[in-house]
């Protein structure tokens, strides 16, 4: 007889969730009845506009505001039934990440993250080593006794992202982690949160309006008015799909008509100075910039910097005269390849997508050089 296998229990479990702020009169409804279910080893991305009540969510499944209507399990344990030390103890097990760093300005970055190993269940003698490990891990060998006043705004986010996954956390809930960080140090954290998932199973919800996690997320949960909207798991044509809904004029596009390009979009990638195209050559593609940076030349002289969510290729493609520019990579760039024949079935199904794009086309006629 074959063993029974027991379940993976979730991370986080949601059932019937409503949230207010306020009572009688000034009584405002941010969550209507989430519904929610997060896997171990799951990096999930929270999206939707402000006030949609993202931030509000993540507080609740943290432990952080009192549950009003419906049930949430964390790790296992009801927060509805968990007396105020039992809750204390489940959130030592979250790492938060959220837009105020909250650090002491009297310790220093390794005094701060120590701060957060002292909770946990690590040796006295092994504390300051790991705290300069996370820390170096973010890019902040260097800043290990700097105290707050001395470091940037981005380091001292980093700090606050070293204290919260320092202690190696089941869940992690991010509120907006990389909002205040450079190119680099973004993908430095970004990389490590997708590690945290693949090697220590850590579970990851967090909210960004940074399209780049689309291609490390495994889930896209979309909120509206304090509803879910969607809940989609992503595969490599998911995630070229919530890419190109980033991207005027595909947003305009119809699921179908976006599927269709995800599926047939080539990933290229370019090395800086690389010549993408080339002024004079015949048209065949239309490339969307996923990552990094390029310049736009005419006759030699730099006429535009396109980066991420931008596209170029496609005045060859409308006109059928010959390139108009000659476009080469900047800095590392990633781009989504999309063939004439493709962009022409996509323009004969969509009028509104025809048309914004021909806007495109004749608003890039005469491009200016940026400032």
């Amino acid at each position: 007889m074959d063993a029974m296998v027991a379940p993976v229990q979730a991370a986080v479990r949601v059932e019937g969730l409503s949230f207010a702020f306020g009572e009688g009169p000034a009584r405002n409804e941010v969550l209507f009845d989430i519904g929610l279910e997060l896997a171990p080893g799951q990096l999930a991305v929270l999206t939707g506009p402000s006030g949609s009540g993202k931030t509000t969510l993540l507080t609740l499944i943290g432990g952080l505001r009192t549950l009003q209507h419906g049930r949430v399990e964390v790790l296992g344990r009801d927060l509805t039934q968990l007396s105020p030390r039992a809750l204390v103890a489940v959130r030592r097990n979250i790492g938060f990440i959220f837009q105020m760093h909250n650090l002491f300005d009297s310790l220093t970055a390794a005094e701060n993250v120590r701060m957060a190993l002292e909770l946990g269940h690590r040796p006295p003698g092994e504390l300051r080593g790991a705290a300069e490990e996370m820390l170096g891990r973010l890019g902040l060998k260097e800043r290990v006794n700097y105290k707050p006043r001395a470091l940037s705004g981005g380091q001292r986010q980093r700090v606050a992202i070293a204290r919260a996954l320092v202690n190696l956390p089941k869940l992690i809930l991010a509120d907006e982690p990389t909002a205040a960080l450079d190119k680099e140090a973004t993908n430095t954290v970004l990389g490590l949160l997708k590690q945290m998932t693949t090697e220590n199973g850590s579970a990851v919800l967090m909210v960004t309006h940074d399209h780049r996690i689309i291609d490390l997320a495994d889930r896209l949960i979309h909120m509206v008015d304090g509803r879910i909207a969607s809940d989609v798991m992503l595969d490599n044509a998911g995630r070229i799909r919530e890419f190109l809904k980033t991207v005027e004029p595909f947003s305009a596009l119809n699921p179908a008509d976006l599927s269709e390009i995800a599926e047939t979009a080539e990933l290229r990638h370019f090395e800086p100075g690389e010549v993408i195209i080339r002024e004079g050559e015949e048209g065949e593609e239309l490339f969307l910039i996923a990552e990094g940076e390029v310049e736009v030349l005419r006759e030699d002289h730099e006429v535009a910097r396109l980066g991420p969510a931008e596209f170029f290729g496609e005045a060859a493609l409308i006109s059928g005269e010959p390139r108009n520019a000659t476009v080469v990579a900047t800095e590392p760039v990633d781009a989504l390849v999309v063939t004439k024949q493709e962009l022409a079935e996509v323009m004969k199904h969509s009028s509104r997508f025809r048309e914004q794009l021909r806007r495109f086309f004749v608003r890039r006629r005469a491009p200016r050089k940026r400032k």
